[in-house]
C-alpha cells in the first residue's frame, strides 16, 4: 500500500502536503482544519471570466460560522461584468469554491487560502455558458460515449521584457535552451515555476526559448514553462493560474511579460501548444504495439475536421494571425505528422523504442526492459496565449470525440498525414492538397458559424457562448488587416501594443 507521506510530503502545494491526501478528496472539513491549524486569516475566491483572466473576491474570516457559510454557499457576483453574453437584467450568479483547488496564496502578505470557484445560475444549476463548465461537459460527453478520459498539458510561452543589459548578449533568435548569463531570466522563470507548483500546477520543465532580441533600449527574452498531462479540467486551471503567477511576479520584480502571440514582425511568436493523451481505466491508450494507436489516429482525424473553427477559441485576437504565417514553426495548413514542426498536429518522440537509454548513458546501471510509451502525446500547435484555456480544451475534446465517432476516421486521418516539411519547394504539390487555417479573426468566426453544430452537439457548447464568440471575432473587422499593414512597422507596433496583455 502506498505511504501517503511519501506521496504527498514533497508536494509544493502546502495544503496537499499538510493534509497528506489527494486534492480530489478534499472536503470542507479538511479546508476548515487547514485554515485553523495554519494561521490562515483570509480566504480568496478566484474564477476565470470571459476574458480568460482570473478575477478575485476577498473574505476576512470573522469566525468559524462565517467561514462555514462562505465555503458552503459561496457568494453572489455580477455576471454581466464577467461575461459579455449575460444581460444586466438577469446578471446575478453564484460562485462556489472547489475545495480541490485550494492553495496558500504565495504573494499575500496576510496568510490567505485561495480556491477556484464554479459558477451557478439563479436556479442553483451550473452556468451552462461558463468556460469551466463547458470543458466539464465536453470531457463528460467523451467519457460517457467512449469511456475515454481526456488528459492535456500546455506549453506556456511568454516574453520577459526589461531594460537593456549589454553584457553577454545572446545571438538574435538563438535563445533555445540557452543558459545564464546569455539567458538573463532563467532565475525568474524558476521562481515562477516554484510558485506555480505551490498553486497546484504540475510542471514538467522550463527553459529559455528561441526568441530573443533587443528593441528600443529593451531586452526581449522568450521563455517556456511546460506542464505534465493531467485531466483537461485541471490542465485549464493550471494554465490560467500560471499566467496569474507569472504576471504577478513580473510586476513585483519591475519586469513586464507578455503572452501575446506576436511581439514584433520577424521574431519568434509565442504559442500555447496543447499536448493530448487518451486514457482508459487509468492507462494510456495513445500507443499500441509501439506506435500511435488507431484510436489516437481517429482522434486526430476529428481535430483535422474542425481545425478551421478551433482557431476561434485558440487564436482570439487579430495579432494571432501574424504568427500563423508560412515558413515559420507556427502551422498554417491542416495536417499532422511525426516529429514534424511544420504540421498542425505533431506526434513528438514518445519513448516507444523500449531501449533502456538510462543504462546506455550510465554503464553502472543494470539494463532493464523499458517501456515509456505512457509518455506519448499528440500536440496541437496552432493555439496561443490569447486563448481561454477552458474553451480551447473543450474544443479539442469535441474534436477528439468527433474523430472517434467517424466510421471512416482512420482513412480521414491518413489523408492529412505528412512526413515532410510542407513548406519546402519540392513539396509544393503535397502542400497544394492541404486546406489552410483561417487568416483572421473574421475568417475564424465564419468557420465557427459553419461548424457550430459540432460544438453544440450533446449540449457541450451553449448556443449563447458560440454566438458571443462569433460576435467578438467579427467585431475586430480584420479580414484584410494582415495584408493591409504588412511592412508598416508603425501600424504593426500599434497592433502589438494593443494586444500586448491579451489572454
Amino acid at each position: 500500500m502506498t505511504n501517503p507521506e511519501m506521496t504527498f510530503s514533497l508536494n509544493a502545494n502546502k495544503v496537499i502536503a499538510y493534509l497528506q491526501k489527494s486534492p480530489a478528496t478534499f472536503t470542507k472539513s479538511d479546508i476548515i482544519r487547514f485554515i485553523k491549524e495554519n494561521g490562515i486569516q483570509m480566504v480568496d475566491f478566484m474564477y476565470p471570466a470571459g476574458d480568460g483572466r482570473i478575477k478575485t473576491l476577498n473574505f476576512v474570516i470573522n469566525d468559524e460560522s462565517y467561514l462555514d457559510t462562505i465555503l458552503t454557499y459561496g457568494e453572489r457576483v455580477d455576471g454581466s461584468s464577467l461575461f459579455p453574453f449575460i444581460e444586466a437584467g438577469r446578471s446575478d450568479l453564484y460562485v462556489v469554491p472547489r475545495f480541490s483547488t485550494a492553495f496558500v496564496d504565495p504573494f499575500a502578505e496576510i496568510p490567505t487560502l485561495t480556491m477556484l470557484c464554479a459558477y451557478f445560475d439563479r436556479d442553483g444549476k451550473r452556468l451552462e455558458t461558463s468556460p469551466d463548465f463547458t470543458l466539464h461537459k465536453a470531457c463528460t460527453a467523451l467519457h460517457d460515449e467512449f469511456g475515454i478520459d481526456f488528459q492535456a498539458m500546455g506549453e506556456l510561452e511568454y516574453y520577459v521584457i526589461s531594460n537593456l543589459d549589454p553584457a553577454f548578449q545572446a545571438e538574435d533568435q538563438h535563445g533555445y535552451h540557452e543558459s545564464q548569463p546569455f539567458a538573463k531570466y532563467n532565475s525568474f522563470r524558476t521562481e515562477c515555476m516554484q510558485l506555480i507548483a505551490q498553486t497546484g500546477g504540475r510542471i514538467k520543465y522550463g527553459h529559455s526559448e528561441v526568441g530573443n532580441f533587443t528593441q528600443d533600449g529593451k531586452n526581449y527574452e522568450q521563455n517556456e514553462i511546460e506542464f505534465l498531462p493531467v485531466n483537461a479540467e485541471d490542465a485549464a486551471d493550471q494554465l490560467t493560474l500560471a499566467k496569474w503567477v507569472i504576471r504577478t511576479l513580473a510586476w513585483k520584480r519591475n519586469l513586464d511579460v507578455s503572452f501575446a502571440p506576436k511581439i514584433t514582425v520577424g521574431k519568434a511568436g509565442s504559442g500555447m501548444h496543447i499536448h493530448m493523451r487518451l486514457m482508459k481505466d487509468g492507462k494510456s491508450i495513445t500507443v499500441a504495439d509501439g506506435k500511435l494507436s488507431e484510436t489516437a489516429e481517429r482522434a486526430i482525424a476529428g481535430l483535422m475536421l474542425i481545425a478551421p473553427s478551433i482557431t476561434a477559441f485558440g487564436n482570439t485576437v487579430p495579432v494571432a494571425y501574424f504568427r500563423l504565417v508560412p515558413h515559420q514553426e507556427a502551422p498554417t495548413n491542416i495536417c499532422w505528422g511525426y516529429s514534424n514542426r511544420s504540421a498542425l498536429v505533431r506526434v513528438p518522440l514518445g519513448w516507444t523504442s523500449k531501449t533502456d537509454m538510462c543504462a546506455a548513458a550510465n554503464p553502472q546501471e543494470d539494463e532493464k526492459s523499458s517501456d515509456g510509451s505512457f509518455k506519448q502525446t499528440f500536440e496541437m500547435r496552432s493555439p496561443d496565449g490569447s486563448a481561454n484555456a477552458y474553451l480551447l480544451m473543450a474544443a479539442l475534446c469535441v474534436g477528439i470525440r468527433l474523430g472517434l465517432e467517424m466510421k471512416d476516421g482512420l482513412a480521414e486521418a491518413r489523408k492529412t498525414f505528412v512526413d515532410v516539411d510542407i513548406h519546402k519547394e519540392e513539396n509544393a504539390a503535397r502542400l497544394a492538397q492541404l486546406d489552410s487555417l483561417p487568416d483572421s479573426c473574421m475568417a475564424s468566426a465564419e468557420c465557427l458559424e459553419k461548424q457550430r453544430g459540432f460544438y453544440e452537439a450533446m449540449g457541450v457548447f451553449d448556443k449563447r457562448a458560440i454566438d458571443g464568440t462569433i460576435a467578438k471575432l467579427r467585431s475586430y473587422n480584420d479580414r484584410t488587416l494582415r495584408h493591409d499593414i504588412e511592412g508598416n512597422s508603425k501600424k504593426v507596433a500599434e497592433l502589438v501594443n494593443k494586444y500586448f496583455h491579451c489572454g
